[in-house]
């Protein structure tokens, strides 16, 4: 979220051992928007996503399930080859769909939910 911006959620939320992590956009921690490739913009997503999960005192192993939101289908090729490298072996379940997003210039958005145990 931009800096100076606030939005009524909470990055992570826990339940029932499953921790819910609010979809992530391509912003850096300064608040502005990865404006680059949607390589770039799927690792900045991926990052923030670490970083949730790190506060929560777990990393990526812990991701059970993603939902993934595309604005071209064109990129699709592109974000699949930067979540494979971030994933490497082992990929959780996962939802892609074709969508707009609230955010200009955002080209993906991704949401988690991670085994919290």
């Amino acid at each position: 979220m931009p800096s100076g911006a606030t939005a009524p959620l909470s990055p992570a939320f826990a339940a029932n051992g499953l921790l819910f992590l609010s979809g992530q956009l391509p912003f850096f921690t300064d608040g502005s928007l990865e404006t680059g490739s949607i390589e770039a913009q799927t690792r900045q997503c991926l990052l923030n996503i670490e970083s949730v999960l790190k506060d929560q005192g777990l990393d990526r192993s812990a991701i059970v399930k993603t939902t993934i939101w595309l604005t071209d289908v064109a990129d699709f090729a592109g974000f699949n080859a930067a979540y494979a490298e971030f994933f490497g072996q082992t990929f959780p379940a996962r939802s892609t769909v074709r969508s707009d997003l609230m955010l200009p210039g955002a080209r993906v958005e991704i949401e988690v939910v991670a085994a919290a145990v």
